[in-house]
């Protein structure tokens, strides 16, 4: 049988084949047309249509976007990095502006929130385990399958820009392979991938891949709630146990407090201006989910905190907690000295 399925002569017979086991194909055969472009082989009775760029036209470069989320998931998988910490320094690198910054953001955290159920998907993709495909290859399809799955990317958009990232990135001996890919992603919607991957009824190991958590996270979770609950019916903690997961796999938003000082709230009135919400939480607070925080100016000037709204809270009830006077007075017998400065010992 040969690799297209048809009976045949096998890859290394060569001959009246050619030279690398193909039969040579006449002009009216030829899958290019004068211009360069190919034509896919189209569906069965549809006829052959060339593409609509020759291969000189076609993109090899990519937005600075998707080439921040790759350059994110990349440091995470390969050199073991904190997508927290890479993700800042890459945006402010790349000079992207807040609209860029906050897609880059989502395509990066996405892809690796959703990276259980996105293998899942892609192995029903491929022709081979992922393991055998080339890490940054895997990653790029990773980031491809969350633009037509998990967000509101066009699917022609996510198709094309995926590929022009893999011909920039990766080289262009990959694109073809990533488009086969994610086309076959695309055909259908997530509802049905979920159908197929992650059954509703498929117990806890469905469960993990539908939210992308590990089966011993899944299991602890059960775990706990049956312990919290006690003899609560089952079906309740099923689904208070999927609404965990789903919570937690929300993106998180920035919670910003203004410090009691000159500007603290010019600053943080600012930032509502800017799109960051009143925190329902702490007075003088603001939730803010417009991209890197460090770029308010309240924040560079140190008059506005990234600070969570339970140490807002913390703080907050312990300035207010009443201290005995006599905390504050020493006895007589202690002697407060000042301590001599220390000198470099090469003077």
């Amino acid at each position: 049988m040969s690799r297209e399925g048809q009976p045949g002569r096998g890859r290394g017979e060569r001959g009246a084949r050619g030279e690398r086991g193909r039969a040579p194909r006449s002009d009216a055969q030829d899958r290019r047309d004068a211009q360069g472009r190919t034509r896919n082989r189209g569906r069965s009775g549809a006829g052959r249509k060339y593409s609509a760029q020759a291969p000189s036209q076609r993109s090899r470069t990519s937005d600075p976007a998707r080439r921040v989320a790759f350059g994110v998931v990349r440091a995470v998988h390969a050199e073991d990095a904190y997508a927290n910490l890479v993700l800042p320094a890459r945006i402010r690198q790349a000079r992207l502006d807040r609209r860029d910054a906050g897609f880059a953001t989502e395509l990066a955290y996405g892809t690796l929130r959703g990276l259980g159920l996105y293998d899942a998907i892609l192995t029903r993709c491929v022709d081979r385990p992922l393991e055998k495909i080339d890490p940054p290859v895997l990653d790029a399809l990773r980031l491809g399958a969350h633009q037509l799955l998990g967000m509101r990317v066009p699917a022609h958009a996510a198709l094309d820009a995926t590929v022009s990232l893999v011909r920039a990135e990766i080289g262009a001996g990959a694109s073809g392979f990533v488009n086969a890919v994610l086309r076959r992603v695309a055909e259908r919607p997530l509802e049905e991938w979920l159908a197929d991957v992650a059954p509703a009824d498929g117990g806890d190991a469905a469960l993990a891949v539908r939210a992308s958590h590990p089966a011993w996270i899944v299991r602890a979770l059960r775990q706990a709630l049956a312990a919290h609950r006690g003899t609560r019916h089952i079906a309740d903690r099923d689904a208070e146990l999927a609404a965990l997961l789903e919570a937690d796999n929300a993106p998180p938003v920035v919670n910003l407090v203004a410090l009691p000082v000159a500007g603290g709230s010019e600053a943080l009135a600012a930032a509502l201006d800017d799109g960051a919400e009143p925190g329902p939480l702490a007075p003088d607070s603001a939730l803010h989910s417009g991209g890197d925080a460090g770029r308010l100016p309240g924040v560079r000037e140190g008059v506005l905190r990234v600070q969570d709204a339970g140490s807002q809270l913390t703080a907050r009830a312990l300035a207010q907690a009443p201290v005995p006077a006599a905390y504050f007075v020493l006895p007589p017998e202690v002697r407060v000295t000042r301590p001599r400065a220390s000198i470099p010992s090469r003077y």
